[in-house]
């Protein structure tokens, strides 16, 4: 039986939006955590650790995110592990902003004035104090601006786990498009709902683009 869409099956999409944002912030703080360390992997003098590190990047930025997503959920079940499309999404979402962070966050220790590395270098810092107290302190005001446009990214990107049943806006924008059979509308809705949470980032992150441009200039 088709039903009208009516404020209840908004209700819907908007008790979403919550799903959405939780799974964004989950996998943006563990793909920080294991980004940080995949960055300084990437510029360590170690270098089978920076193979190892690159590597990864390699797999996770060449494949697609879907696959990662098919991969954890059916590959899980495959090694006998019952995982729920949470977990699942959650897992796959932080493996895969891990590596992109990563190699943001590469890019950003690495845009430091070589200056400022062989001035630590001659104080007699070695590795882990340069990366502390010289060059991770002035790689974060870099790197915070592509760091909300991943951000931006990483929120759009919560739409795939729908197909692995993880009920986030898109997944609810599927369910109340089968019952009402009005998907102009509903996807309509589900797109505003996406703007709403991506734009004021967009901003954000081209207004720190421009205020910590502006010294260099």
């Amino acid at each position: 039986m088709i039903r009208p869409f009516e404020f209840n099956e908004f209700l819907f999409l908007l008790t979403a939006v919550q799903w959405t944002l939780a799974l964004s912030a989950i996998a943006f703080i563990g793909g920080s955590i294991a980004g940080l360390a995949i960055a300084l992997g990437r510029t360590s003098t170690i270098k089978p650790l920076r193979l190892a590190t690159n590597g990864y990047i390699q797999v996770f930025q060449g494949t697609p995110l879907l696959m990662q997503l098919f991969l954890v959920f059916f590959g899980a079940n495959v090694l006998g592990f019952d995982i729920n499309p949470w977990i699942a999404a959650a897992l796959g979402l932080t493996l895969n902003a891990s590596a992109f962070l990563g190699e943001i966050w590469r890019g950003c220790i690495e845009a430091v004035p070589k200056g400022q590395w062989e001035a630590a270098t001659a104080l007699g810092l070695r590795y882990p104090g340069r990366m502390r107290y010289v060059v991770l302190p002035q790689a974060m005001k870099i790197a915070i601006p592509p760091t909300v446009g991943f951000l931006v990214q990483l929120i759009k990107s919560t739409s795939l786990t729908a197909i692995i049943g993880f009920t986030e806006l898109t997944r609810a924008g599927q369910i109340i498009n089968n019952a009402t059979f009005k998907p102009f509308l509903v996807f309509g809705i589900v797109a505003a709902l996406y703007f709403v949470m991506c734009w004021p980032l967009s901003l954000l992150s081209g207004h720190l683009e421009r205020r910590y441009a502006a010294p260099a200039r």
